[in-house]
C-alpha cells in the first residue's frame, strides 16, 4: 500500500501500476509505465525507472537505482518452479542497469539475494536461488545461473557465465567473457574459456583496504595453493601449518575446504 503519510512526500507517475498489497516509502520515485506486484517493498529514497517491473514478494532496499526495462523478482526460468512463494532481496544502494533481469528463488520460501552497494550494469541475469553479496560489480551481459554464489567486492566481466553453483569467493576478478565451471578462489584473477586463474587481485585487494601483512599472507598461501605441486588436500594442511592465521587466510582456508565443484587451477603460462 502507499501510505497516505508518506504518498505527498514521494514522486509516483500517474501511469505506474501499483498493487494495493505494495509497501512504498519515503522519497520514492517511480517513473512512468512502472510495474509494482504484490507485497513488494520499496525502501526509502529508491528510485524505478520507467517501464520496469518490481514483480511480486520482492524487497528492494534504501537509496536503490533500477534503470528502465529493468526486471527485478519476476519468476524463475527454471522446470522445478510450480509457483510457490519465494523472494527477491535486493539490499541498499545497489544500482541495476538498463535490461537487467533478476529472478526470484525456486523452492518455497527460498530467494534470490543481492547486497549492498552492488553495481549490476545493463543486460546482466541473475537466476533462481543466487547470493550476491555487497560491492559487487557485473559488467553488460554477464549472467549467473542458478544458486551461484558471489562473495563481497568480486567483480565480474562483460558476457561472463557463471555455471549453477559455481561459487566465486571474495576480492576476485573475472575476466569478461569467462566459461566459470569451477570455484573461483578469494583474492585471485581468473580468465578465459573455461577459466583459469591468472594471479592475485593485487589492485583488487589493496582498495579493499586489507592490511599489508595480510596481502603478504595471502600470497604465501597462494603460492603454497597454486606452484607448490600439492593436491588441494595437502595445500590446505600445508597452508595451515605454514601460514600465520589473520582473518583473510582463515577465510581463505574455509572457501578451500567447502569448493564442492573443485576450484579454478592456475593458467600453465603464469609464472
Amino acid at each position: 500500500m502507499i501510505n497516505e503519510e508518506t504518498k505527498g512526500e514521494s514522486s509516483i507517475h500517474s501511469t505506474a501500476v501499483i498493487s494495493p498489497t505494495a509497501k512504498i516509502g519515503r522519497n520514492v520515485t517511480i517513473r512512468p509505465y512502472t510495474i509494482i506486484g504484490d507485497e513488494v517493498e520499496i525502501g526509502d529514497g529508491s528510485d524505478i525507472g520507467p517501464n520496469a517491473v518490481v514483480a511480486s514478494y520482492t524487497t528492494v532496499g534504501k537509496d536503490c537505482r533500477i534503470f528502465q526495462f529493468a526486471s527485478v523478482g519476476e519468476m524463475p526460468q527454471d522446470l522445478k518452479f510450480k509457483g510457490e512463494k519465494t523472494y527477491t532481496y535486493i539490499g541498499d544502494r545497489t544500482v541495476i542497469r538498463e535490461g537487467a533481469t533478476v529472478h526470484r528463488a525456486t523452492g518455497e520460501g527460498n530467494e534470490t539475494r543481492v547486497g549492498s552497494d552492488c553495481l549490476l550494469m545493463a543486460y546482466i541475469h541473475i537466476a533462481h536461488n543466487c547470493t550476491l553479496g555487497n560491492h559487487v560489480i557485473m559488467s553488460n551481459l554477464a549472467s549467473c545461473a542458478g544458486h551461484a554464489t558471489v562473495e563481497d567486492r568480486v567483480v565480474i566481466g562483460g558476457m561472463a557465465g557463471v555455471h549453477q553453483f559455481v561459487k566465486i569467493g571474495r576480492n576476485a576478478m573475472v575476466g569478461g567473457m569467462s566459461k566459470l565451471v569451477q570455484d573461483v578462489v578469494p583474492y585471485t584473477i581468473v580468465d578465459g574459456h573455461p577459466a583459469k586463474v591468472v594471479g592475485l587481485n593485487n589492485v583488487g585487494i589493496s582498495r579493499a583496504g586489507v592490511p599489508l601483512e595480510s596481502r603478504r599472507l595471502i600470497k604465501k598461501a597462494y603460492k603454497i595453493l597454486y606452484r607448490s605441486g600439492l593436491s588441494l588436500a595437502e595445500a590446505i594442511a600445508v597452508i595451515e601449518q605454514e601460514v600465520d592465521s589473520c582473518e583473510e587466510v582463515e577465510h581463505f582456508l574455509r572457501f578451500l575446504r567447502n569448493a564442492e565443484r573443485g576450484i579454478c587451477r592456475e593458467r600453465r603460462d603464469v609464472e
